[in-house]
C-alpha cells in the first residue's frame, strides 16, 4: 500500500512534524509488524528525524543550516535555490521506520519531520508499509 500526503509548508526553510499524519497511514493499513518507508520526490525537501520536546531544537538546526548553507553563496543555478538542493541532499529523501503492535516505533522524544528548504509549498510525502 502507497498513500500519498499533502504537506503544506508556509516558510522558505521549515521543519513540520507528520508523525500523526504517517501513524493514520501505519493504522489504515491494518500492519502489526513491519516497515514504514518515508519518501519525498522533491529535490527541495527532506525527512528526518528528531526531538520533538524542546521547539528550540528545530529552531537550532534550521539557524545552523541556513548558516552553513546560505540562501545566497555566488551559486550558478538559474532558479536560484542553489542552497534548497544542497539541503535536500545533506537531510536526504527517505527514511524507513520499524512497525510494532500498529504503531511507529520512534523514541520518547522523537518524532518525524518534512523539511522544507524552499517554501512555502504544497509538497508531497509517499507512505508505503510493507509487511515483514
Amino acid at each position: 500500500m502507497i498513500k500519498e500526503l499533502t504537506v503544506p509548508t508556509k516558510s522558505k526553510t521549515e521543519l513540520v512534524i507528520v508523525d500523526s499524519e504517517v501513524q493514520a497511514v501505519v493504522r489504515e493499513s491494518g500492519i502489526q509488524e513491519g516497515l514504514c518507508i518515508l519518501w519525498v520526490p522533491h529535490t527541495t525537501a527532506g525527512v528526518t528525524i528528531n526531538e520533538n520536546a524542546d521547539p528550540d531544537v528545530v529552531r537550532d538546526i534550521l539557524f545552523e543550516v541556513n548558516k552553513v548553507i546560505p540562501f545566497q553563496d555566488n551559486y550558478h543555478h538559474m532558479e536560484g535555490n542553489s542552497a534548497a538542493h544542497i539541503k535536500s541532499s545533506l537531510f536526504g529523501p527517505s527514511l524507513t521506520l520499524l512497525v510494532t503492535g500498529g504503531r511507529l516505533v520512534l523514541g520518547t522524544w522523537q518524532s518525524v519531520y518534512f523539511c522544507e528548504f524552499d517554501g512555502p509549498r504544497r509538497r508531497r510525502l509517499f507512505v508505503k508499509i510493507t509487511e515483514g
